[in-house]
């Protein structure tokens, strides 16, 4: 978020439909509600997300093809087809693939403040933009 905006300045909430092509593979919005966000995610072979964490939102994931790498804290362990992990507010994690085949996952947005405005990126392999580590 922008310094000296206000948070409702800034957010850009979810749509129905809207996507973004990534350095590691897509999200796709497939619904939204009153505080929540469902997204399906797609992570190519090779591909890892950020190391981030969101202060307004939890995340649960269900991973529904491939094996997934995920970090949560200190944690480091694989999730397979029907296997699920849930993300509280404020805890550090991601989502990596080091299989052949994409990793897709359904991610579950709940809480205050759902938009991409709440995404703190602590490491990123592809160069974005990190913030220094507080915790």
């Amino acid at each position: 978020m922008q310094e000296g905006k206000a948070m409702s300045d800034a957010v850009q909430p979810y749509a129905v439909g809207q996507r973004d092509a990534r350095p590691w593979g897509e999200w796709m919005v497939i619904d939204v509600g009153v505080g929540f966000v469902v997204k399906r995610i797609t992570v190519h072979p090779g591909g890892r997300l950020s190391l981030q964490r969101h202060r307004h939102r939890a995340e649960q994931w269900i991973v529904v093809a491939g094996v997934a790498r995920v970090t949560r804290g200190d944690a480091v362990f694989a999730l397979t087809a029907g296997e699920a992990a849930r993300i509280a507010p404020g805890e550090t994690h991601r989502v990596e693939n080091e299989g052949v085949d994409d990793v897709v996952f359904i991610e579950v947005q709940t809480g205050s403040l759902l938009s991409e405005d709440d995404i703190e990126r602590l490491d990123d392999h592809y160069g974005r933009e990190t913030i220094a580590r507080t915790s």
